[in-house]
């Protein structure tokens, strides 16, 4: 028996970067008959994060938009507070992944430092090394009063306009978006992930880089709001989250906590109000 290997990553040969997509021989079975066709799956590869040459963490994610993913997953993980701090980022595929080598400021990364040898050895919940509650739950500070309100049909709007974004959904059915609604009602940008954090990470990034205003806007996404998007969210300043599934109830109080407009199971035939829906017009 052969010993059991890690695929390689689908590198595409004229642009020497990652594909996003793969070509897959699949046998597909419709009222009991069976046919061999084409498939396109998405792809999935082990993106490193490191800062100032220290390894920080690996996430699975879709090799695309990796600077927008590495200015987003910094701020909203509280490992930078603005974009300035984020001096350097380069993009280094390798034979099993790729690796974001950043450069931050020097006492970013010494506060990062300092998380990471405070959690070493740590064995309690299993959240990144947390003891309690209070340490794995990081609580950021409300979002700006006012900002942006939308009506229930821009809302409703903006998730079908959405999936013209959604390039890699329509191919290959797997994965995860999150949009920009502008205050003008309309669809500014999409980032697209197999992981919900990465594509909110992604879309977060990209705005930061443009230097946009987070309270003037709403964040759309395709997935359930998670305590960890609203984490996400409120720390960049984002006050309206529309979900197209289902919150937690820990993502409601923060939401409540935090002062973020949350809808969730926003669909065509309706919608879900949970937290602050002083947004609403």
């Amino acid at each position: 028996m052969n010993p059991r290997t890690t695929p390689s990553p689908n590198i595409d040969e004229t642009t020497g970067e990652y594909a996003t997509s793969a070509r897959v021989s699949v046998d597909r079975w419709r009222d009991g008959r069976r046919e061999t066709v084409d498939d396109v799956v998405a792809e999935e590869v082990p993106i490193a994060l490191e800062y100032n040459g220290i390894s920080h963490a690996v996430m699975m994610a879709t090799p695309a938009d990796l600077e927008d993913f590495a200015l987003g997953f910094s701020l909203t993980e509280g490992i930078v507070a603005d974009p300035g701090e984020l001096y350097e980022c380069e993009i280094v595929p390798g034979c099993e992944g790729v690796q974001v080598q950043m450069r931050i400021a020097t006492e970013r990364f010494v506060a990062l430092k300092e998380k990471r040898r405070n959690l070493t050895g740590r064995t309690g919940c299993g959240l990144c090394g947390a003891e309690t509650l209070e340490q794995a739950v990081r609580h950021p500070k409300a979002v700006a009063a006012g900002g942006a309100r939308f009506s229930i049909d821009q809302i409703h709007a903006a998730l079908e306009d959405m999936q013209g974004g959604q390039q890699l959904q329509q191919i290959t059915g797997a994965t995860h978006a999150a949009a920009w609604l502008g205050a003008d009602g309309r669809i500014a940008l999409v980032r697209e992930d197999v992981g919900r954090h990465n594509a909110l990470d992604k879309l977060i990034g990209a705005l930061a880089e443009d230097g946009a205003d987070f309270s003037q806007g709403a964040a759309i996404i395709t997935s359930r709001a998670s305590y960890e998007m609203v984490q996400k969210a409120a720390t960049v300043g984002i006050g309206f989250i529309a979900a197209i599934s289902a919150p937690t109830a820990l993502a409601i109080r923060l939401a409540e906590d935090t002062d973020v407009t949350l809808l969730g199971f926003v669909r065509k035939q309706g919608h879900v109000v949970y937290a602050r829906p002083h947004r609403l017009r």
